[in-house]
Protein backbone atom coordinates (compact mmCIF):
# COMPACT_ATOMS: atom_id res chain seq x y z
CA UNK A 1 0.00 0.00 0.00
CA UNK A 2 1.28 3.56 -1.16
CA UNK A 3 0.62 6.91 -0.27
CA UNK A 4 1.71 9.70 -2.34
CA UNK A 5 1.76 13.27 -1.01
CA UNK A 6 2.21 16.02 -2.66
CA UNK A 7 5.81 16.07 -3.03
CA UNK A 8 5.74 13.02 -5.10
CA UNK A 9 2.30 13.27 -6.99
CA UNK A 10 4.35 14.20 -10.56
CA UNK A 11 5.79 10.39 -9.54
CA UNK A 12 2.17 9.10 -9.04
CA UNK A 13 1.35 7.68 -12.41
CA UNK A 14 4.15 5.78 -12.98
CA UNK A 15 3.57 4.28 -9.71
CA UNK A 16 0.95 3.16 -10.69
CA UNK A 17 1.55 1.75 -14.12
CA UNK A 18 4.15 -0.22 -12.62
CA UNK A 19 1.74 -1.84 -10.59
CA UNK A 20 1.99 0.25 -7.58
CA UNK A 21 -1.16 -0.02 -4.93
CA UNK A 22 -1.90 3.34 -4.20
CA UNK A 23 -4.45 4.56 -1.57
CA UNK A 24 -5.77 7.86 -1.87
CA UNK A 25 -5.27 10.80 0.45
CA UNK A 26 -6.87 14.22 1.08
CA UNK A 27 -4.42 17.10 1.32
CA UNK A 28 -5.23 20.74 1.52
CA UNK A 29 -4.64 23.69 3.02
CA UNK A 30 -6.91 25.38 5.84
CA UNK A 31 -7.89 29.30 5.64
CA UNK A 32 -5.06 30.01 8.03
CA UNK A 33 -2.95 28.33 6.02
CA UNK A 34 -2.26 25.41 8.30
CA UNK A 35 -2.15 21.67 6.06
CA UNK A 36 -4.81 19.47 6.14
CA UNK A 37 -4.40 15.40 5.51
CA UNK A 38 -7.27 12.75 5.37
CA UNK A 39 -5.81 8.94 3.98
CA UNK A 40 -8.21 7.37 2.52
CA UNK A 41 -7.97 3.41 2.93
CA UNK A 42 -5.76 1.70 5.69
CA UNK A 43 -3.82 -1.90 5.87
CA UNK A 44 -1.15 -3.12 7.88
CA UNK A 45 2.09 -2.03 6.16
CA UNK A 46 2.40 1.38 4.20
CA UNK A 47 5.03 2.91 2.15
CA UNK A 48 4.57 6.86 1.90
CA UNK A 49 6.56 8.55 -0.71
CA UNK A 50 7.38 12.36 0.09
CA UNK A 51 9.90 14.21 -1.67
CA UNK A 52 10.77 17.26 0.57
CA UNK A 53 11.46 19.75 -2.35
CA UNK A 54 10.73 23.62 -2.12
CA UNK A 55 8.28 24.23 0.13
CA UNK A 56 10.21 22.23 2.06
CA UNK A 57 8.52 22.82 5.72
CA UNK A 58 5.20 21.64 4.17
CA UNK A 59 6.60 18.56 2.45
CA UNK A 60 7.85 17.73 5.77
CA UNK A 61 5.11 19.15 8.10
CA UNK A 62 2.69 16.93 5.47
CA UNK A 63 5.03 13.59 5.70
CA UNK A 64 4.14 13.90 9.52
CA UNK A 65 0.62 14.16 9.31
CA UNK A 66 0.66 11.50 6.74
CA UNK A 67 2.34 9.35 9.45
CA UNK A 68 0.04 10.47 11.91
CA UNK A 69 -3.48 9.43 10.21
CA UNK A 70 -1.94 6.33 9.31
CA UNK A 71 -1.19 4.86 12.51
CA UNK A 72 -4.99 6.83 13.73
CA UNK A 73 -6.50 4.15 10.79
CA UNK A 74 -4.34 1.11 12.25
CA UNK A 75 -1.06 0.66 10.12
CA UNK A 76 1.48 -0.79 12.23
CA UNK A 77 4.22 -0.74 9.97
CA UNK A 78 5.10 2.67 8.21
CA UNK A 79 8.00 3.05 5.47
CA UNK A 80 9.12 6.99 4.56
CA UNK A 81 10.79 6.73 0.74
CA UNK A 82 11.87 10.29 0.29
CA UNK A 83 13.88 11.04 -2.63
CA UNK A 84 14.93 14.66 -2.09
CA UNK A 85 15.67 15.16 2.11
CA UNK A 86 15.41 18.40 2.50
CA UNK A 87 17.66 20.35 4.79
CA UNK A 88 20.66 16.87 3.92
CA UNK A 89 23.00 20.09 3.58
CA UNK A 90 22.90 21.30 7.30
CA UNK A 91 24.90 18.19 8.68
CA UNK A 92 26.86 19.79 11.05
CA UNK A 93 27.37 23.08 13.29
CA UNK A 94 29.69 25.83 11.84
CA UNK A 95 28.68 28.73 14.11
CA UNK A 96 27.93 28.65 17.72
CA UNK A 97 24.59 28.18 18.09
CA UNK A 98 23.18 26.11 15.26
CA UNK A 99 21.23 23.34 14.82
CA UNK A 100 21.92 19.70 13.49
CA UNK A 101 19.24 20.51 11.07
CA UNK A 102 18.92 17.14 9.12
CA UNK A 103 19.35 15.51 12.71
CA UNK A 104 16.16 17.50 13.52
CA UNK A 105 14.11 16.39 10.93
CA UNK A 106 15.31 12.78 11.12
CA UNK A 107 14.35 12.27 14.58
CA UNK A 108 11.02 14.18 14.21
CA UNK A 109 10.32 11.24 11.46
CA UNK A 110 11.80 8.29 13.80
CA UNK A 111 8.53 9.15 16.02
CA UNK A 112 6.52 7.70 13.30
CA UNK A 113 8.19 5.89 10.76
CA UNK A 114 9.91 2.40 11.28
CA UNK A 115 12.26 2.77 7.98
CA UNK A 116 13.34 5.34 5.97
CA UNK A 117 15.32 5.58 1.94
CA UNK A 118 16.47 8.40 0.48
CA UNK A 119 18.51 9.15 -2.41
CA UNK A 120 21.73 9.96 -2.98
CA UNK A 121 21.76 11.75 0.94
CA UNK A 122 24.30 14.70 0.72
CA UNK A 123 25.91 12.74 3.92
CA UNK A 124 25.22 9.47 4.46
CA UNK A 125 26.63 8.99 7.50
CA UNK A 126 24.11 11.74 8.68
CA UNK A 127 21.37 8.38 8.49
CA UNK A 128 22.24 7.47 11.89
CA UNK A 129 20.01 9.76 13.77
CA UNK A 130 17.15 8.15 12.42
CA UNK A 131 16.11 5.84 15.00
CA UNK A 132 15.09 2.92 13.05
CA UNK A 133 16.24 1.19 9.54
CA UNK A 134 17.54 3.78 7.18
CA UNK A 135 19.05 3.61 3.81
CA UNK A 136 20.69 5.83 1.09
CA UNK A 137 19.62 4.50 -1.70
CA UNK A 138 21.71 5.09 -5.06
CA UNK A 139 20.35 6.35 -8.94
CA UNK A 140 23.60 4.64 -10.50
CA UNK A 141 21.03 2.18 -12.35
CA UNK A 142 19.09 4.67 -14.15
CA UNK A 143 21.43 7.00 -15.08
CA UNK A 144 23.07 4.38 -16.23
CA UNK A 145 20.58 3.18 -18.35
CA UNK A 146 19.11 5.96 -19.61
CA UNK A 147 22.98 7.19 -20.77
CA UNK A 148 24.11 3.86 -21.88
CA UNK A 149 22.79 4.08 -25.48
CA UNK A 150 23.88 7.71 -25.54
CA UNK A 151 27.67 7.39 -24.40
CA UNK A 152 28.73 3.99 -25.83
CA UNK A 153 32.45 3.45 -25.26
CA UNK A 154 32.67 6.97 -23.82
CA UNK A 155 33.88 7.74 -20.05
CA UNK A 156 32.44 8.85 -16.80
CA UNK A 157 34.05 11.72 -14.59
CA UNK A 158 33.05 12.80 -11.19
CA UNK A 159 33.57 16.61 -11.18
CA UNK A 160 35.95 16.26 -7.90
CA UNK A 161 37.54 13.40 -6.14
CA UNK A 162 34.27 13.74 -3.76
CA UNK A 163 31.97 12.47 -5.98
CA UNK A 164 34.34 9.59 -7.65
CA UNK A 165 32.51 6.99 -5.73
CA UNK A 166 29.24 8.17 -7.10
CA UNK A 167 30.31 7.95 -10.68
CA UNK A 168 32.19 4.88 -10.31
CA UNK A 169 29.12 3.13 -9.61
CA UNK A 170 27.68 4.28 -13.13
CA UNK A 171 30.51 3.30 -15.17
CA UNK A 172 30.82 0.27 -13.72
CA UNK A 173 26.77 -0.93 -14.73
CA UNK A 174 28.11 0.41 -17.73
CA UNK A 175 31.53 -1.64 -18.15
CA UNK A 176 33.31 1.79 -18.31
CA UNK A 177 36.57 4.17 -17.69
CA UNK A 178 35.64 6.38 -15.16
CA UNK A 179 37.69 9.14 -13.18
CA UNK A 180 37.40 12.33 -11.40
CA UNK A 181 38.24 15.79 -12.32
CA UNK A 182 41.39 17.59 -10.01
CA UNK A 183 40.78 20.97 -8.82
CA UNK A 184 43.88 22.83 -8.32
CA UNK A 185 44.06 26.94 -6.99
CA UNK A 186 46.39 29.17 -9.18
CA UNK A 187 45.22 32.43 -7.92
CA UNK A 188 42.87 33.85 -5.08
CA UNK A 189 40.34 33.60 -7.74
CA UNK A 190 41.02 31.17 -10.31
CA UNK A 191 40.39 27.36 -10.04
CA UNK A 192 42.20 25.42 -12.42
CA UNK A 193 40.44 21.95 -13.03
CA UNK A 194 41.45 18.79 -15.40
CA UNK A 195 40.45 15.34 -15.26
CA UNK A 196 42.85 12.92 -14.09
CA UNK A 197 44.28 10.10 -15.62
CA UNK A 198 42.25 9.76 -18.74
CA UNK A 199 42.07 10.50 -22.60
CA UNK A 200 39.13 12.41 -23.62
CA UNK A 201 39.54 12.99 -26.77
CA UNK A 202 37.22 11.95 -29.63
CA UNK A 203 35.14 9.94 -26.84
CA UNK A 204 31.87 11.01 -25.34
CA UNK A 205 31.52 11.94 -21.39
CA UNK A 206 29.23 11.94 -18.73
CA UNK A 207 29.59 14.12 -15.98
CA UNK A 208 28.11 12.36 -12.78
CA UNK A 209 27.30 14.82 -9.60
CA UNK A 210 24.46 14.47 -6.88
CA UNK A 211 23.17 17.94 -6.88
CA UNK A 212 23.27 20.45 -9.26
CA UNK A 213 22.78 24.14 -8.29
CA UNK A 214 23.70 26.84 -10.52
CA UNK A 215 25.20 24.27 -12.87
CA UNK A 216 28.69 26.86 -12.92
CA UNK A 217 30.82 23.84 -12.20
CA UNK A 218 29.56 21.70 -14.63
CA UNK A 219 30.15 24.41 -17.87
CA UNK A 220 33.37 24.87 -16.56
CA UNK A 221 34.21 21.19 -16.83
CA UNK A 222 32.21 20.36 -20.15
CA UNK A 223 33.93 23.81 -21.52
CA UNK A 224 37.32 22.14 -20.75
CA UNK A 225 36.15 18.88 -22.16
CA UNK A 226 35.64 20.37 -25.48
CA UNK A 227 38.46 22.21 -25.77
CA UNK A 228 40.69 18.56 -24.99
CA UNK A 229 38.88 16.81 -27.81
CA UNK A 230 35.75 15.55 -26.06
CA UNK A 231 33.11 14.37 -28.86
CA UNK A 232 29.32 14.77 -26.69
CA UNK A 233 29.57 16.01 -23.16
CA UNK A 234 26.64 14.76 -21.14
CA UNK A 235 25.87 15.64 -17.57
CA UNK A 236 24.03 13.54 -14.88
CA UNK A 237 22.43 14.15 -11.35
CA UNK A 238 19.94 13.21 -8.68
CA UNK A 239 18.75 15.92 -7.53
CA UNK A 240 17.88 18.92 -9.69
CA UNK A 241 18.22 21.75 -7.26
CA UNK A 242 18.69 24.39 -9.96
CA UNK A 243 18.49 28.13 -9.32
CA UNK A 244 17.23 30.75 -11.93
CA UNK A 245 18.52 30.26 -15.43
CA UNK A 246 20.88 27.37 -14.38
CA UNK A 247 18.65 24.48 -16.95
CA UNK A 248 19.36 26.70 -19.86
CA UNK A 249 23.11 28.06 -19.19
CA UNK A 250 24.14 24.08 -18.44
CA UNK A 251 22.23 23.04 -21.03
CA UNK A 252 23.56 24.94 -23.50
CA UNK A 253 26.85 24.37 -22.49
CA UNK A 254 26.62 20.27 -23.21
CA UNK A 255 25.10 18.17 -25.19
CA UNK A 256 22.43 17.09 -23.02
CA UNK A 257 21.45 17.83 -19.16
CA UNK A 258 19.41 15.10 -17.57
CA UNK A 259 18.49 14.76 -13.83
CA UNK A 260 16.23 12.03 -11.74
CA UNK A 261 12.65 12.66 -10.90
CA UNK A 262 13.58 13.29 -7.13
CA UNK A 263 12.43 17.26 -8.24
CA UNK A 264 10.52 17.68 -10.74
CA UNK A 265 11.89 19.73 -13.46
CA UNK A 266 12.20 20.32 -16.77
CA UNK A 267 14.76 17.41 -17.20
CA UNK A 268 13.67 15.28 -14.55
CA UNK A 269 14.01 12.30 -17.82
CA UNK A 270 15.62 9.56 -15.34
CA UNK A 271 13.11 7.65 -13.36
CA UNK A 272 13.81 6.40 -9.77
CA UNK A 273 10.16 4.67 -9.71
CA UNK A 274 11.55 1.25 -10.24
CA UNK A 275 14.04 1.88 -7.28
CA UNK A 276 11.25 2.52 -5.06
CA UNK A 277 8.77 0.13 -6.05
CA UNK A 278 11.36 -2.34 -5.72
CA UNK A 279 11.52 -1.79 -1.91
Amino acid sequence: MIVVGSGARHLEDEIRALGGELIEVEIRKFPDGEKYVRVLGSGEEATVVQSTFAPQDEKIIELLLIADALRERGVERLRAVVPYFAYSRQDRVTKEGEPVSVRAVMRALGLYYDELYVFDLHNPETLKFFPGKAVNLSPARAIAEYFAERLGEGIVLAPDRGALERAAAVAEKLGLEYSHFEKRRISPTEVQMRPVDVDVKGRNVLIVDDIISTGGTMIKAANLLREMGAEKVFVAATHGVFAEGAIERVSRAVDELAVTNTIPTPVSRISIVPDVLAL
